[in-house]
């Protein structure tokens, strides 16, 4: 997809939603901004040019956090009614926190979404992400520090309290998608908190033209966080293969109910990330605090691999050579082996 502002054609609209045409429905997730009302209009006029589709529902989340959020839901309510879609409006009621705000929005808007598909009868949620928001993605989560898993951005499909998430348009950038409205004549509100410098990627949407000035436009941030992708699915093959092999080396060794266990030299011989992985698996299979935090259980293979080092020098005992807790998962290494065990509950205390 070119960078121009072109407006996409009706060839390149069914190439992006082809995909989907076997789904029995789908849910439209659409706030009124440029980006989803042109996910709305492309995918009516896709749903139109087939004899057979899915069954297309738009949904609009008002989060109760903007008075402009119930007339745009309204808006985005008579622009579906004009492609012949049905709308709903789904509220996020409660409180709301102090701190994490867009966060928390998100956790709801996801859930809403969920449930709307499945009143829906729809197996996927169709989001506007787009090329721009998968580089903003990427800078937010490099510069928080996250590993290869988190610098893949974006998935054009994942999966969320068992329904498909969709991002057909996140190679397409923004700029198209305002052309394709423009010569749709097709009207779209602006979020303004899409400007406000209160938040993180407001702010980094104002770097990204002087990083596309040294040649990290969106284009290319997207295509790093594609190759990221590329590499981390490659290392989960890896971990997945070191998982068998770890079995294979336990087959006269009888299973733990709850408990997962390795052979500690043979866990020590595998890559560091693959170990990392492993170690992050099982801590959030069995923790009751998760998901763990990567920088955290990368502090803790540090001493994990200290111990098991020291305890293949030393005498074997019975006794535990190193036991640490983590999101709710107890790590020990006992008897040449290392053992992942859901953790004690922690007591409460009162005054």
């Amino acid at each position: 997809m070119s960078d121009d502002d072109s407006p996409i054609s009706a060839r390149e609209a069914k190439r992006l939603f082809a995909g989907l045409r076997a789904a029995p429905a789908l849910v439209l997730a659409v706030s009124g901004g440029p980006d989803s009302v042109a996910l709305m209009w492309l995918a009516a006029r896709w749903r139109r040019s087939l004899a057979r589709g899915p069954l297309l529902t738009v949904v609009t989340i008002d989060h109760g956090l903007r008075r402009e959020a119930a007339r745009e839901a309204r808006e985005v309510k008579r622009l579906a009614a004009g492609l012949g879609l049905p709308h709903r409006t789904l509220r996020w009621r409660g409180t709301k926190p102090k701190a994490g705000v867009p966060a928390a929005a998100r956790e709801a808007r996801y859930r809403l979404l969920a449930d709307a598909a499945r009143a829906a009868g729809a197996s996927h949620v169709l989001t506007a992400h787009t090329r721009d928001d998968q580089a903003e993605t990427l800078l937010m989560r490099l510069f928080r520090g996250s590993g290869l898993a988190g610098l893949s951005a974006m998935a054009p499909l994942s999966e969320r309290d068992g329904i498909v998430l969709a991002r057909p348009l996140l190679d397409v950038p923004k700029s198209q998608l305002i052309a394709t409205l423009r010569r749709a004549k097709v009207d779209f509100a602006e979020d303004p908190t899409n400007r406000d410098a209160a938040f993180t990627r407001p702010r980094l949407r104002a770097l990204l033209p002087l990083l596309a000035a040294e040649g990290g436009d969106a284009r290319n941030l997207a295509r790093l966080a594609a190759r990221l992708a590329r590499a981390n699915a490659a290392v989960e093959v890896l971990a997945d293969g070191a998982e068998r092999f770890l079995r294979l080396r336990d087959r006269g060794v009888a299973p733990q109910a709850g408990v997962r266990s390795f052979e500690a030299s043979a866990f020590a011989a595998l890559p560091e990330e693959v170990r990392v992985r492993l170690l992050l698996r099982a801590i959030n299979a069995l923790g009751h605090e998760g998901p763990a935090e990567l920088g955290k259980v990368e502090i803790l293979m540090s001493a994990l691999d200290q111990a098991v080092t020291a305890s293949l020098r030393a005498r074997p005992t019975g006794r535990p050579v190193l036991k640490q807790t983590l999101a709710g998962a107890l790590i020990s290494l006992a008897g040449g082996r290392i053992h992942i065990a859901p953790a004690p509950a922690r007591r409460r205390t009162g005054r």
